[in-house]
């Protein structure tokens, strides 16, 4: 177990605790010697997997305490292949990353001296190939397939900041921040991505770096070389920039200049970079061939849907396991392609859907999850979302590339599940007035209600005359050209001589009970 240092201002670190390499490239380095261990898959499962606490005697507990334990679902973390891809590519990274920023290489000095005197942001020295050997790739994925689950739990197999002391009885004073993951701006702007890593380096590490730069005004361009210094200061091992989809919205030429950037980075100080986003992001990074050709160093990550196999069954049985409705439902063939096909394998679809199924079956009083409960929550619950499921169903390339900026996070699952808290709430306030047998007095004023309006309604109806006929229809056929003064027709008629509505004259002669008269207006014992 590293021991745990807070930085003054700063944020907790670990003392650096140097450890035998078995590949050769990362002896004698002591930024990859402090750490972890590389991991087998075995371990990286283990490490990555996360299944909240869960008991079967849970369904036993009333319905309003079941509905908040359903938020428990979301807890669920299941390591999937391309996790395990994910952190294999992230290990390499970090690791190759740091070979060529030795410490006590020579060259590391030779890049500061290069990069202080020569005070350009973009190509700043005439580096070896041999030199540089980042393994920094692109992740691209629709929302809601887990990119940033998985890289925020990959990320936290790692310490964030390494302090080191002595190095192999040689003195040596250094903060190491491992990795630093950024968000790229709403508006791509390269200014506000340095604002943001200024400020996460200053929160990590203590220092005051985003205020000097707000400060003094700085340039784009000055602000450039503060960062390179900043990186190999801080020994950054590798910058995660999500959202890079963002970059579409930038003006006329600030992608270019913002992927320039990041190949600035790369190049000039061998820092590895991820590009997070989703399949918009494709057309900007396809757009510049440099940048192209450093995202696939290590191989570019498509994640896509998952597919109904072996990994589809994987997550569907670790999410189905917690269930709190009070009758057990055993998963089905026919459940889960029901839910693959209201889903089409997004695994956050997966637990939205089932996590409100369950408060539905739970609200509902059936207590059971249904295919047809499933079916009426992906209906009821998901419209947002329903014109891209439709298109990835049918397999639509045109469809689906309308929907390259749809988000499907959006879905507000707290509110639904809020509404039906509160749905539950009034059962049971319900139930208590049952209790307290406020429910037999208003049935008492019902049935008498009932009955006023049953006496009210035969004072009012006449019956028919002795000279009303049936005709072969089944209407009622006049024998005389005059009505009766007592039959309404003669009321609406004689309202009509005197410029009346039939609604006037009806009114006039007491056929319609006025507001006034109604039972409903009356007290209502509550």
């Amino acid at each position: 177990m590293m021991k745990e240092v807070i930085i003054p201002n700063g944020s907790v670190a670990v003392e650096a605790e140097y450890k035998d390499q078995i590949i050769p490239d990362y002896r004698g380095n002591p930024f990859i010697e402090a750490l972890p261990n590389i991991l087998s898959p075995q371990d990286v499962i283990e490490r990555l997997a996360f299944y909240p606490e869960y008991n079967k005697s849970e369904r036993e507990v009333e319905s309003h305490y079941r509905i908040y334990m359903i938020d428990r679902l979301f807890q669920v973390f299941q390591p999937l292949p391309m996790n395990l891809e994910l952190e294999s590519k992230i290990s390499r990274a970090i690791r190759q990353g740091y070979i060529s920023r030795n410490p006590f290489d020579k060259k590391l000095g030779a890049g500061f001296y290069n990069e202080y005197y020569g005070g350009q942001a973009i190509g700043l020295a005439n580096i070896d190939e041999d030199y540089l050997s980042p393994l920094g790739f692109s992740l691209i994925g629709i929302s809601g397939i887990g990119k940033t689950a998985a890289l925020n739990r990959i990320l936290n197999l790692y310490p964030q900041i390494i302090i080191h002391s002595e190095y192999r009885n040689i003195h040596f004073s250094n903060y190491q921040v491992v990795w630093m993951r950024l968000e790229c701006p709403f508006d791509g702007s390269i200014k506000g991505l340095m604002y943001q890593f200024f400020s996460e380096i200053d929160r990590l590490l203590g220092t005051n770096h985003y205020e000097k730069v707000v400060r003094t005004r700085a340039t784009v361009d000055s602000m450039m070389v503060v960062m390179n210094q900043v990186v190999r200061n801080s020994s950054l091992g590798l910058l995660v920039i999500d959202e890079i989809q963002h970059l579409s919205m930038a003006k006329s030429g600030g992608s270019e200049k913002m992927l320039n950037f990041f190949v600035n980075l790369v190049n000039c100080i061998s820092l590895p970079i991820i590009l997070v986003g989703t399949p918009k992001s494709l057309k900007v990074l396809q757009g510049d061939f440099r940048q192209a050709r450093r995202g696939s160093s290590s191989g570019d990550m498509v994640c896509d849907r998952l597919q109904k196999g072996e990994v589809w069954d994987l997550l569907i049985n670790s999410v189905w396991y917690y269930q709190w409705t009070r009758k057990e439902t055993p998963l089905t063939k026919e459940l889960s392609n029901i839910l693959y096909e209201e889903t089409q394998g997004i695994p956050d679809l997966v637990k939205k859907v089932y996590a409100i199924s369950q408060a539905e079956a739970i609200n509902s009083g059936k207590e059971e999850v249904t295919p047809k409960i499933i079916r009426k929550v992906a209906k009821e619950k998901f419209k947002l979302v329903k014109p891209m499921l439709n298109a990835l169903k049918t397999n639509n390339l045109r469809e689906i590339a309308k929907f390259d900026d749809i988000n499907l996070m959006d879905i507000d699952f707290k509110d639904t599940l809020t509404r039906t808290k509160e749905s539950i709430k009034l059962d049971l306030k319900a139930k208590e007035m049952i209790n307290k047998g406020k429910k037999e007095q208003q049935d008492n004023v019902n049935e008498d209600s009932k009955k006023r309006v049953r006496t009210n309604i035969r004072s009012k109806v006449k019956p028919l005359q002795d000279d009303k006929v049936v005709n072969e229809s089944g209407g009622i056929k006049d024998n005389k050209d005059e009505f009766d003064k007592d039959d309404i027709r003669f009321v609406v008629e004689q309202g009509k001589g005197n410029n009346k509505s039939p609604y006037e004259s009806l009114k006039e002669s007491g056929y319609i009970i006025s507001f006034n008269d109604d039972i409903f207006s009356k007290e209502v014992v509550s």
